[in-house]
């Protein structure tokens, strides 16, 4: 998942600088300083300091939007969107250590302080959408002869702020762009208030008193579950912290059903409990707003207002999308849960099987059908290892070197910060911040944001980029393993973080991960596949005792298994994905979250032993911020791209043909949003992505969309 906040930060907001006045000492407001072109100073700021910040930043950025109004002669490229891209480089700079602290240290001091800014925030924002003699500005630009004679990439800015400007509601009337504002104003506190809730949920965790109900737990994640409790002050217990790898670890393992469900539920049920935590009536507001939102701007629902720039184009092609991939998966889980039922019965589950069963129970399966289980495999999975396989992976296509970056501050002792150079050059490409475990306060999920995007506007500025992942942290003196998932979840987020460091870009705003909303995932989609190959495997898998390389045998049934349960993991998703595309595309408000989720469950006949990925009550990826509003089926969109675009590597035989390599880099990963996503994918690929390879890959009959340009 990439970081929420994509465009350049620009705008003033009017009265808000006079709270606070300049404070030289305040970090937030300096350059940034040291080495590798100088890095956020996370360990001096503190939480008071934001405020203050944001209201010198925003007056700074206020007096540069003057300037470029009041700029006499005709608006050019050079003075109106070049300026515009030069401006609010202060607030750029206090907006992104603001938004590393909403998720990685989002303790209760900070929420505070989030929800004051939140809203003055959201109205700093739209004073650009307001500012009329600006949007003309632009729009005389657009509209003018130099269009001609601008290069590709500053025709492409051009046509970004220009249609930034309209989907914001610039052309609408000063009662339009007044209610606009105000529904952003809105939206914004019930977004924080929406994420402080799941937060507040996800402190809390599965307590075990009894060592006999950690039956069928490995050794490790005992070990962890220990730990966990000894940090709450709970020694001589074991906690199930309520995070996905945690929870997903211990459903698989743990033999004892009731304690299994327990965990579930508390996990399932996080925004859902009726509390002052409940999120059941913000998401009805969010709702009914962004279907305000859509009306004003002329679309006829929200989801048709978001998915007009992306590459799949409508929801109803993206509703098309999900639905041709729904039967044959649901096909696949029904089969699935009839190999299920003898186990089942002989591990002690009665009656029907449940959603707290199906990973347990299909563990089970694999070990009956492939003659291994997860146990096997995730000795060998050791975190540091793969970590170093995916920097090897980096190395082989992109010719990267990933060295420890002395003198570099970083928010949590957790975190590990890597300067990444050219092997050949020795050029100094950019810093990753590595912060692999889940902790309270921190987005449970991976994430990778962006501190800084390269450019080369105004010189030469490398980027910066994090990667924030939820995996359990192991005890003492012990290995972190990961499971399966954790691993393709590592190769994800490295996958985004590889597209914001090759970027090759003059323009901030058309940088690196700054593209199209469902062709954002595709980067990281596409790493995933490496960490599945026998190059990687072979020298990473290594098991955290012996040190030995997993045994070929074993390898050989991971790659014989690999469709195994694909049903499982397509149904889950595919759940969460349509029960949010429907939610915005009705037109019925108010909306009631839980009962439209279980009306159109059941009237898509979802297997109910599956449950859902993400409940509407804790989605953050779809009520946190509109970045993937009406936008889930971006992961499968991407997937039938990366799988595609794997295909090629495969048949090449070598899976890190310099070539292809060559050609990826150059069409895909350096371009950032500085082309048609169409065209760079089909200068790599030759021809448009098509569904084929990902129904090879899954092993499950999918007829999904082949898009096309109109």
């Amino acid at each position: 998942m990439i970081g929420n906040r994509i465009a350049v930060c620009i705008f003033f907001v009017a009265g808000l600088a006079s709270a606070a006045q300049p404070t030289p000492a305040n970090p937030l407001l300096e350059p940034w300083t040291g080495p590798h072109g100088g890095a956020p100073p996370f360990d001096r700021v503190k939480v008071e300091q934001f405020e203050p910040a944001f209201a010198v930043a925003m007056e700074e950025s206020r007096r540069e939007i003057a300037a470029i109004v009041r700029t006499k002669g005709a608006p050019t490229f050079e003075n109106t969107i070049a300026a515009l891209e030069d401006a609010g480089r202060t607030f750029n700079r206090v907006y992104e250590v603001y938004n590393a602290w909403s998720n990685v240290m989002n303790t209760p001091d900070f929420q505070q302080v989030q929800r004051t800014m939140e809203p003055r925030l959201s109205a700093f924002w739209d004073e650009q959408s307001q500012d009329l003699a600006l949007f003309q500005r632009v729009q005389a630009v657009h509209d003018s002869p130099e269009m001609a004679r601008l290069t590709p990439e500053q025709r492409r800015l051009v046509q970004y702020y220009y249609r930034d400007f309209a989907r914001s509601g610039a052309k609408l009337d000063a009662a339009g762009r007044k209610r606009v504002a105000e529904l952003n104003q809105r939206l914004a506190a019930l977004y924080t208030s929406f994420r402080q809730n799941v937060l507040a949920d996800e402190a809390s965790a599965v307590i075990i008193d009894n060592e006999a109900d950690l039956a069928g737990l490995p050794e490790a994640l005992r070990k962890a579950g220990a730990t966990e409790a000894e940090a709450r002050g709970l020694k001589g217990k074991w906690v199930v912290s309520n995070t996905r790898s945690a929870v997903a670890d211990f459903l698989t393992y743990l033999d004892n059903r009731a304690l299994r469900e327990k965990v579930w539920r508390n996990y399932d049920s996080r925004g859902d409990h009726g509390d002052a935590h409940d999120n059941n009536a913000i998401v009805s507001e969010i709702l009914a707003l962004r279907a305000e939102q859509a009306r004003l701007q002329g679309y006829p629902t929200y989801a048709h207002r978001q998915l007009e720039a992306t590459m799949v184009g409508t929801p109803e092609r993206a509703l098309k999308l999900l639905m041709d991939t729904w039967a044959p998966s649901v096909a696949q889980v029904r089969a699935d849960i009839a190999a299920m039922k003898e186990l089942a019965q002989r591990s002690g589950v009665t009656g029907e099987i449940a959603p707290w069963d199906y990973r347990y129970l299909a563990e089970k399966v694999r070990k009956a059908k492939y003659d291994f289980d997860d146990t096997e495999v995730k000795p060998y999975l050791q975190l540091e290892k793969l970590r170093e396989g995916m920097f090897w992976v980096a190395g082989e296509l992109f010719g990267y070197t990933f060295a420890p970056a002395a003198g570099v501050p970083v928010y949590h002792p957790d975190v590990r910060v890597f300067e990444v150079k050219e092997r050949a050059s020795g050029r100094h490409v950019g810093l990753l911040y590595f912060d692999p475990y889940a902790r309270q306060g921190k987005y449970n999920g991976g994430q990778t944001d962006p501190y800084r995007v390269q450019e080369r506007f105004r010189g030469e500025v490398t980027a910066i980029v994090s990667n924030s992942l939820p995996f359990v942290k192991p005890g003492p003196g012990e290995v972190a393993l990961i499971g399966w998932r954790d691993a393709q979840t590592l190769f994800h987020e490295f996958g985004h973080a590889l597209h914001i460091l090759n970027s090759q870009v003059s323009y901030p705003s058309l940088s690196g991960g700054r593209v199209v909303r469902d062709y954002g995932e595709f980067s990281g989609k596409l790493l995933e596949r490496w960490v599945t190959t026998p190059e990687v495997l072979g020298r990473f898998a290594v098991h955290h005792k012996t040190g030995r390389p997993m045994p070929p045998a074993l390898l050989a049934k991971i790659q014989k298994a690999a469709t195994f349960n694909q049903g499982f993991y397509l149904v889950d998703f595919l759940t969460s994905a349509l029960v949010e595309m429907k939610l915005h595309l009705t037109k019925e408000q108010p909306v009631d979250p839980d009962a439209f989720e279980r009306d159109t469950l059941q009237q898509l006949g979802a297997p109910a032993e599956v449950g859902m990925r993400f409940r509407m009550p804790h989605f953050g990826h779809v009520f946190t911020s509109e970045a993937y509003a009406a936008g889930y089926y971006t992961y499968l969109w991407a997937d039938i791209l990366a799988a595609d675009a794997f295909e090629v590597f495969r048949q090449a035989q070598r899976l890190n043909d310099p070539k292809l390599a060559a050609r990826l880099r150059q069409h895909v990963f350096s371009v950032g949003n500085t082309v048609d996503p169409f065209e760079g994918y089909r200068a790599f690929r030759g021809r448009d992505a098509t569904s084929e390879a990902l129904m090879r890959e899954r092993g499950i009959l999918v007829r999904a969309l082949a898009k096309d340009r109109d």
